[in-house]
């Protein structure tokens, strides 16, 4: 833990129990909240990525066997928790687009056409998930507002499930946030596809990935709409409890 992070748990709560808290060994918040981004997102592209560059299966194998570990962290979430894994899920259906996109083939502009269409495939699965009330966002924005902070984490978790008086108004940043996002990825691949089939194959080699670092950018600063606010009701809740 960072001595920012024992500051900021030092100031929360008496001393005593922060010994104790480091003497149980609790988890750091920061990591815990990393760990599902590691594990469900890149654990699946670094394994595609040595499967296809370094031990030289074809895109459609590695897709295949990199898709097993989504699965199965899929199938776990479903039977032992009873939840669905968001980031495995979108990862798993993320690569079954891979796997049949696989079949596009000789035609360059197909090829930069299917680009697009991966990333549109997230797009979609980022706007449902957020219209169904489950943004797949959420998890990934957890560990960079709470920073570590057990207090910050707390909060987050009582907004997120409901046991917060703030609870509507941050389910609704959320969403604004999933929909920036999904938005953004969504006008990259509209741009990559029509770009494709418009546009000089030569100039599209270099444009397809000015369109992707356009939508990442895009995201990160229209996505301050909503991670500000976000950031405000967290610190609100930290102090809710004290005040009461």
């Amino acid at each position: 833990m960072s001595s920012r992070t024992v500051t900021a748990v030092t100031a929360a709560v008496p001393a005593q129990d922060v010994q104790d808290d480091r003497a149980a060994g609790a988890p750091n918040p920061l990591l815990t909240g990393l760990r599902p981004l590691a594990l469900d997102v890149a654990a699946p592209l670094v394994g595609y990525y040595l499967l296809h560059s370094a031990c030289g299966l074809s895109e459609f194998a590695a897709l295949a066997w990199s898709s097993v570990f989504p699965a199965g962290r899929t199938v776990l979430g479903l039977l032992k928790e009873r939840t669905l894994n968001l980031w495995a899920s979108l990862m798993l259906v993320v690569n079954l687009a891979g796997l049949a996109l696989t079949f596009v083939t000789g035609d360059a502009r197909m090829m930069i056409a299917k680009d697009g269409g991966l990333s549109g495939t997230v797009a979609l699965a980022i706007l449902v998930s957020a219209a169904v009330g489950r943004p797949v966002m959420t998890p990934m924005l957890m560990p960079f507002v709470t920073k570590g902070d057990r207090g910050r984490a707390a909060a987050w978790q009582r907004l997120v499930e409901g046991r917060a008086a703030a609870s509507r108004a941050f389910r609704r940043h959320e969403r604004v946030f999933a929909g920036i996002w999904g938005t953004a990825l969504l006008a990259e691949c509209a741009a990559r596809v029509v770009g494709a089939l418009t546009l000089p194959v030569s100039t599209m080699a270099w444009l397809s990935t000015v369109f992707l670092i356009g939508a990442i950018v895009a995201g990160s600063m229209l996505g301050q709409i909503a991670v500000d606010p976000i950031e405000k009701l967290v610190a609100t809740e930290v102090e809710a409890p004290t005040a009461a």
